[in-house]
């Protein structure tokens, strides 16, 4: 038996929660995993019915459950409300409090989505990426912060951007060793690649990352590793995307990066990821928003929520084969030219966020 919590949160949060616990329940009892779900409270909706964006509940269910499985957080609803109960920091709360430093994000374009890209077909055909971006660390972590008024009566925002060693240090082996794992997949002669993106050259805290990263790569001798600063790095994803395998930053440079590479792929309403502690327990949520512009209209993309269902399976549950069930049913159902609004082009048919949700039901 494994407990998987399911938190919706907001916006479209729980439309697409509500079609990948179906996809769920369904390969549970197909494969037999004996899964066990429940459900609880986070970001905006936790704000409404407790005051504050991670209940008690909600942390100690988190703690207790193999996986979670996340919708999104946050709205304007909740904009204007002090800064430290916003729904985003119930979702930094519950990360720190788990442990969860390692976050992947795969870029994976779909050879029938190659027309969506805004990148041409060649670039992009056959695109497959992993971002390896530290999730507890730097600049979102860092103190001190805020914003003070100086002696001039002028007001002044800083943050901290700070790592230690050993914060670099496992956070670039999982890229080494997720390297590996990838390049042994692809079948022999295949090379096992990682580029750690930093701004060495300006600041000093990438600085130690980049002299730990290579310090790291001394004990993964079949990996290549590369280094390239991120503003090359953000050049080079919409250049020449395929030139990478697994890249590994820090906290900001991967929430940046990997939103960039999202759209490589036609739409970040197809990809997932997974922010996982060192024993591959974690969360899994798509890598777009809570969208409260269509919520409730039945428009949501839940590709990316039921792939993060996959990922959840494969890591986390060592269930490869419900895994491989489910990425086979999202397959199937684009061959067949089912498309949300996000990835609609000509000749397609249009489906809203329900229909596609039952279309990979029929298919498993």
């Amino acid at each position: 038996m494994s407990r998987v919590l399911l938190l919706p949160g907001d916006g479209i949060g729980p439309e697409i929660v509500s079609a990948a616990r179906q996809v769920l329940q369904k390969v549970s009892d197909q494969f037999e995993l004996g899964i066990e779900l429940t459900e609880g409270l986070i970001g905006g909706a936790a704000i409404d019915a407790h005051g504050v964006p991670l209940p008690d509940e909600t942390l100690e269910a988190a703690r207790t459950s193999d996986a979670i499985l996340l919708g999104a957080v946050g709205g304007p609803k909740w904009d204007q409300i002090e800064r430290s109960i916003r729904p985003e920091r119930g979702l930094l709360q519950i990360r720190s409090a788990l442990g969860l430093f390692a976050n992947l994000r795969p870029a994976l374009l779909m050879e029938q989505l190659a027309d969506a890209s805004s990148l041409k077909p060649e670039l992009v055909a056959g695109l497959d990426l992993l971002i390896v971006r530290e999730l507890t660390g730097g600049i979102y972590f860092g103190e001190p912060r805020g914003i003070r008024t100086l002696d001039n009566g002028e007001r002044q925002g800083y943050n901290t951007q700070v790592y230690a060693e050993s914060e670099i240090k496992r956070i670039a082996k999982v890229a080494f060793e997720l390297a590996i794992t990838r390049a042994k997949s692809w079948g022999e002669g295949m090379p096992a690649k990682v580029c750690s993106v930093d701004k060495a050259n300006v600041l000093e805290v990438t600085e130690l990352w980049r002299e730990v990263v290579t310090e790291v790569a001394k004990d993964y001798p079949e990996v290549e590793l590369t280094h390239m600063y991120v503003d090359n790095a953000a050049m080079q994803l919409v250049r020449a995307p395929k030139q990478f395998d697994v890249m590994v930053t820090g906290n900001l440079f991967g929430d940046i990066l990997s939103d960039e590479a999202a759209m490589l792929t036609g739409s970040i309403g197809m990809l997932p990821s997974a922010s996982l502690d060192a024993n591959n327990k974690g969360i899994y949520e798509p890598c777009h928003g809570s969208a409260p512009d269509i919520a409730g209209q039945d428009l949501a993309n839940p590709l990316a929520t039921i792939m993060s269902v996959a990922m959840l399976l494969r890591y986390s549950l060592k269930a490869e084969a419900a895994a491989k069930a489910i990425e086979s049913a999202v397959s199937s159902v684009l061959d067949d030219g089912l498309r949300t609004r996000d990835i609609m082009s000509p000749g397609m048919t249009e489906v809203g966020c329900q229909q596609m949700g039952e279309a990979v039901l029929a298919k498993l």
